[in-house]
């Protein structure tokens, strides 16, 4: 049962009130977050997305709101009138905002009981299954709302800032056609078209750049997009991206623009100023440089290439050997410091190795003693071993961990080992400016090479430009051609990407051809796309951000799923709705599908 509001009016929010407060008349509601008895004073700590207050009834004035009040349980919706009071010097709270005052109440109303919740909102250590099977219970918790508060005011800083600068929000169709390329689209059928199904969009892409041939000049939109893929820890089917593009640009115009934006929506909702412009680094040189086109910056273990030191070149060890003799290498990273991970740790990393398609890993640890264990010592000398560990530039205290194979398995595989071991880093959560390492990675390859397909894919996607001076290798070496793409990195994590896009409808042509499309393939697929290549297209390129992975390396969150109002678990249902489920027959009837 729950009285009405009638005649009661929300005059502030509870975690509003401040001692200047005292002596006024206030009204508060939100949800009971505890209870405390004390002889002839009942304490009702009373919570809102705000923060907290406390309320007390006392027998001796108010005996009826007494009762009342010792009715309450956790998570009864309450309203509470009174008259903000100073608390006595020893009842003070100097953990809460509003613990120096309280309000003695002259009127309480239960709004609505509340049954015992399966979990207590102030309970930290609650599994993550039934934290979202009861998921508005979850949202609750103040650490939950302040995340999907900041979700919000950063929406609202990208806004204004996009606004200022001259951009249109524009929304672009969620019924569209399905891609030939890229991740699985979500296709939903059509009632009054039997046998055709629209698809959602996996980004707005062509839309966006059509709003480009149109003229629109510059284009946003904070939007829904959809994959059908294997979920991961920084993945859901379904995620918001701010979406931008810009006409008459070159890559430096998008980068200071989004760096405009980053500084902005720093300052605006965590009051951190972020320098400018961001260090720059091209794929090649991330891929050399750390095995990953993602880098975190935030910590060195940078991967050095000893393929052509002479203790390598001229080794009899057939590991390192059978890799140079088929145009592979040797890499390897020091970890510094860590000289003294126990084995089942470096076990674990040889483990991780393997996950990424090489055979393992050899290791050189050189004790705080100075001493040298390794595995492979009975193949080269102390002098040797020496010359290697010279190469790392490492002391007393430090693991080197090597790999051979072809340069792309040591590249990802020590990209993969560096972040496992930096894991083991105590890198702080953070909250400075100097905690944020961003990075732009630019150039990255136009093509990838299918050996199950025998072919080539877009990288990106099948409207990024090639480098101008790359444009001649596109028939006679897809593997060489550059892109005129960029990811925008931060800790380790892509947090937007784009490129300049194609405008010639004879390039564009060339680049589905590579990618081993008929013209009557192209047509069938882009037919609406390449007409409007006919019809003077302004140059243009823009940018994509996935907002979720940005919030959530923000505020330092675990998965997407604790940034996301009502996310999906790793099987890609709701555990909360129960989706996806079973429909009645008559509505598949009604679409003329049936279910095998």
């Amino acid at each position: 049962m729950g009285e009405s509001m009638k005649g009661m009016k929300r005059t502030h929010y509870c975690g509003e009130l401040r001692a200047s407060d005292i002596g006024k008349t206030v009204t508060v509601m939100g949800w009971v977050n505890k209870r405390r008895d004390m002889s002839q004073l009942i304490f009702v700590v009373v919570r809102d997305r705000t923060g907290l207050v406390q309320v007390v009834a006392d027998e001796r004035r108010m005996p009826g709101q007494y009762k009342l009040a010792k009715s309450v349980r956790g998570e009864y919706v309450v309203a509470a009138s009174g008259t903000v009071i100073a608390r006595t010097p020893e009842n003070v709270n100097a953990d809460m905002p509003t613990g120096e005052i309280e309000i003695d109440i002259t009127e309480l109303r239960i709004l609505s009981e509340s049954e015992v919740p399966p979990f207590s909102v102030l309970d930290e250590d609650v599994g993550l299954d039934t934290r979202l099977k009861y998921r508005y219970l979850d949202l609750r918790r103040p650490d939950v709302q302040r995340i999907i508060t900041l979700r919000h005011n950063v929406a609202q800083s990208i806004r204004c800032c996009l606004s200022e600068e001259g951009f249109i929000e524009v929304e672009t169709p969620y019924l569209t056609n399905s891609s030939p390329e890229g991740a699985r689209d979500y296709l939903v059928p059509s009632r009054l078209h039997p046998g055709g199904f629209y698809a959602l969009p996996q980004s707005p892409q062509q839309f966006k750049q059509l709003l480009m041939v149109a003229g629109l000049d510059k284009y946003f939109q904070i939007v829904r997009c959809f994959r059908d893929e294997d979920l991961r820890a920084d993945r859901q089917p379904e995620f918001t991206q701010v979406d931008i593009e810009m006409s008459f640009v070159n890559e430096e115009d998008v980068w200071a623009m989004t760096e405009n934006m980053v500084r902005r929506v720093f300052r605006e909702t965590m009051g951190i100023e972020i320098p400018t412009p961001f260090p720059r680094m091209t794929w090649h040189e991330a891929m050399e440089r750390y095995g990953s086109d993602k880098p975190d910056m935030r910590f060195g273990m940078e991967l050095v290439n000893i393929s052509d030191l002479p203790v390598i070149k001229d080794t009899e060890f057939q590991v390192f050997a059978a890799a140079l003799e088929n145009g592979g290498g040797v890499r390897g990273i020091n970890a510094t410091g860590f000289a003294s991970m126990p084995r089942k740790q470096i076990d674990a990393l040889v483990e991780v190795a393997r996950a990424n398609n090489a055979k393992g890993l050899a290791w050189i640890n050189v004790m705080e003693d100075g001493t040298v264990k390794s595995t492979i010592s009975k193949f080269f000398d102390e002098a040797q071993t020496a010359e290697i560990i010279a190469a790392f530039g490492a002391k007393a205290g430090d693991l080197i961990l090597l790999c051979a194979d072809t340069h792309e398995i040591t590249q990802n595989t020590l990209g993969a080992v560096r972040l496992a071991v930096g894991k083991k880093l105590e890198i702080p959560a953070p909250v400075k400016a100097e905690d944020f390492k961003f990075l732009w990675v630019t150039h990255f390859p136009l093509f990838e090479y299918s050996p199950e397909d025998k072919r080539y894919y877009a990288a990106h996607h099948p409207f990024t430009s090639p480098l101008e001076e790359d444009e001649h290798l596109i028939e006679t070496d897809p593997a060489a051609v550059r892109a005129r793409q960029y990811d925008l990195v931060l800790n380790g994590f892509e947090t937007a990407g784009g490129s300049i896009r194609i405008h010639r409808r004879d390039l564009q042509d060339r680049m589905f051809a590579a990618l081993g499309f008929t013209p009557e393939r192209a047509q069938a697929g882009f037919k609406h796309f390449l007409e409007a290549l006919q019809y003077g297209v302004p140059p243009h390129g823009g940018i994509a951000w996935g907002f979720d992975r940005f919030i959530m390396v923000l505020t330092d969150a675990a998965s997407l799923r604790e940034v996301i109002a009502f996310p999906k678990v790793k099987d890609g249902s709701c555990p909360m709705t129960d989706a996806p489920s079973i429909v009645d027959a008559s509505q598949l009837d009604e679409l003329n599908i049936s279910v095998k």
